[in-house]
């Protein structure tokens, strides 16, 4: 089927023309001299706006969906948004495959998030449009191909939205050779087992358009509206402001059923048909999908039974995962809260070539991601208070991060208070007034493979893939300081995040020295830090001569140290359990900055490389015992202190500290 353009009045759609632009140039995060300042990943710069939130209602929706109506006709084409903004170099593909409505316009509240990190596409079929399935399966995959053909190695994203997803699976079974990424949000392959599918048949005496009207008044979210408009208050908007907003918003959906007037008549019968006949293609080829799948299901669909057919279809496809959305209804593209960019960054699943990369597919944190961090850890935030110091050239010591060089490589070495509560205070600080991402060497446990994971806010280990983290190798050290970035290294690793009790604010590193060299290889500046605070917010329960002295202890530490697969076998941890306790303050200094270029005795004297690790380890020590000595100053050390601060100054008051 060839494809034609379909000229859209509406400023927010534009045509895909042929010869698509591609930009040019090495990508920012290959290989460069050491020294040389990464700015941007891929022309991306850190806390970037991805859009989100400005789309604020749907009305933008409807007015679309009104003109696609009245001026609609002409055969299935592909529409590309220009709200979407500037795309990173050398972005994959993403085809979007809408609902059943066949709306190029479904991704709206999207555009500029994905637009931003793909070459966005949207596939819009008219309402006039009586294209069978195996049609539009064609025109998928001619697209498809022939962007294979130019570029073999690069992934092709297709985002298959209830129908569309029946789409999505067929195309990718009929090509299980192309590296292909599937994103299914509520995808229709359960329509047989529908409530919808026996619920039209029951009313099939009524109109078309009644019909229709009911199906939409159902896949209305009604919880969705009321969230949206606690947010709104939370933000600082006026209770009255929200609550016009709530009232605009179902009175416009209820408002723009005059768009039923201008469908054809038979419109609900071809959609039915064109609806089964896409689940039984999709589920007759199940067992050939090989293409990595990503299942988006609402658990409120009243529509389709999307959280079971998501258990279902995982079942059936061997590399799929399922991101589940409590209180979200059918339509989850056009529900607030819903951040389809940063689902696919958190499950692994963005990348530019055939095999995904830690540190050269990396993507920053955007605006509405730092949001989200901030309100998951916005409890612990508010019972430590982070006091964060640094220590300029000539060895003064300010509030703030002046003393941190502005540009990498940077290799920050410090020490883990228990768990590493300290690090999502560090990496946000250094993001909100650096604009730096702080990428955290981690133990390969803390990435684990999810298979499954539910809407409730981000969890550490999200936060790990959205700030960057990778697994501890040294080659990964190596890459991350040979492109410029901001490396956080734990040389005490879990050793010091799993100590017991009495051994708070102690360091337990390695004898290797490595780090070091490979900071002078890579002309890189080692910032030595320390933190200490974790005694003012929790009492640790046992020590480690406790568990070895109870029935079975040594057995249990064996166990637990062989599950977490640690590399040194002789330093056997454990949990050592906690006790909450009225919260103090957590207190972070950064050293005077150690830069490495030009130190080629370093790399060749290897007792010059154990000289200067004792240093780092020296500095270390003296800055916890700075902090230990220098807090007992503060006079807000104490939360009651803090609360009466911020209630009288306000509560995005940087609340004082001691005098450095």
């Amino acid at each position: 089927m060839a494809t034609l353009f379909l000229p859209v009045a509406h400023p927010q759609v534009s045509l895909w023309r042929q010869g698509r632009r591609r930009l040019h140039g090495l990508p920012s995060c290959q290989f460069r001299h050491a020294g040389r300042v990464q700015s941007s990943y891929r022309g991306l710069e850190a806390l970037y706006d991805d859009g989100y939130g400005t789309v604020k209602d749907l009305d933008y929706f409807y007015q679309a969906l009104g003109q696609l109506v009245e001026h609609d006709s002409g055969p299935p084409c592909w529409l590309c948004p220009v709200d979407a903004g500037s795309t990173v170099e050398d972005a994959p593909l993403m085809l979007y495959l809408p609902g059943v409505d066949g709306m190029g316009m479904g991704l709206c509240m999207h555009h500029k998030a994905l637009g931003r990190i793909f070459e966005l596409r949207c596939l819009h079929i008219p309402f006039h449009d009586r294209t069978p399935f195996e049609e539009l399966v064609t025109m998928v995959e001619d697209v498809v191909r022939a962007e294979h053909s130019t570029s073999p190695n690069r992934p092709i994203y297709l985002l298959g939205n209830s129908f569309g997803g029946c789409l999505a699976l067929a195309v990718a079974a009929r090509n299980p050779r192309i590296d292909l990424i599937l994103v299914l949000v509520n995808p229709a392959t359960s329509f047989e087992r529908s409530e919808i599918k026996k619920l039209l048949s029951v009313f099939s005496p009524l109109s078309n358009n009644a019909c229709i009207a009911m199906t939409a008044l159902l896949n209305y979210n009604i919880d969705n509206e009321v969230n949206m408009a606690l947010s709104r208050m939370q933000s600082g908007q006026h209770p009255l402001e929200a609550l016009i907003r709530l009232t605009s918003n179902m009175s416009t959906s209820l408002k723009h059923t005059n768009i039923l007037d201008k469908l054809p008549k038979d419109t609900l019968k071809w959609k039915l048909k064109l609806m089964k006949r896409a689940a039984q293609y999709a589920n007759c080829r199940l067992q050939s999908v090989t293409a990595e799948v990503l299942l988006l299901a609402s658990c409120d669909d009243n529509l389709l039974p999307s959280k079971s057919e998501a258990y279902r279809l995982q079942n059936k496809i061997p590399k799929s995962k399922i991101f589940f959305f409590e209180k979200h209804g059918h339509s989850l593209l056009l529900e607030h809260g819903v951040h389809v960019s940063s689902i696919i960054k958190c499950a692994g699943l963005y990348r530019h070539s055939r095999r995904y990369h830690r540190v050269f597919d990396y993507i920053p944190p955007s605006t509405t991601e730092l949001k989200e961090v901030d309100k998951a850890s916005i409890d612990l935030l508010f019972r430590t208070c982070p006091a964060m110091f640094s220590t300029l050239e000539d060895g003064t010591v300010v509030r703030g991060l002046a003393g941190v060089p502005e540009d990498g490589p940077v290799l920050l070495v410090g020490n883990h208070m228990l768990l590493g509560i300290e690090l999502i205070s560090l990496a946000a600080e250094f993001m909100r007034h650096k604009k730096a991402v702080v990428r955290g060497i981690a133990h390969p446990l803390l990435f684990p493979k999810k298979t499954k994971t539910w809407s409730e806010g981000h969890d550490f280990f999200d936060f790990l893939n959205l700030w960057g983290g990778v697994p501890m190798t040294y080659k990964y050290i190596y890459e991350l300081l040979a492109t410029g970035e901001f490396v956080l290294l734990y040389p005490g690793g879990y050793r010091e995040a799993l100590h017991c009790k009495g051994e708070e604010h102690r360091i337990f590193w390695p004898e290797q020295t490595e780090f070091v060299r490979m900071a002078a290889q890579c002309n890189a500046t080692i910032v030595p830090f320390g933190v200490v605070g974790e005694d003012d917010l929790v009492n640790l329960l046992c020590t480690f001569d406790n568990i070895r002295s109870t029935p079975f202890g040594k057995e249990i530490m064996r166990a637990y140290s062989k599950h977490l697969n640690l590399r040194d076998a002789k330093h056997e941890v454990i949990f050592p359990g906690v006790c909450m306790k009225i919260p103090g303050r957590f207190y972070y200094r950064f050293g005077k900055p150690i830069p490495m270029r030009g130190r080629q005795d370093v790399l060749t004297d290897r007792r010059a490389a154990t000289v200067l690790y004792a240093h780092i380890k020296s500095e270390v020590k003296g800055i916890i015992s700075y902090l230990l000595e220098k807090r007992e100053e503060d006079e807000y050390r104490k939360i009651s202190r803090r609360l009466m601060f911020m209630a009288s100054q306000g509560f995005n008051t940087q609340v004082p500290s001691f005098d450095p």
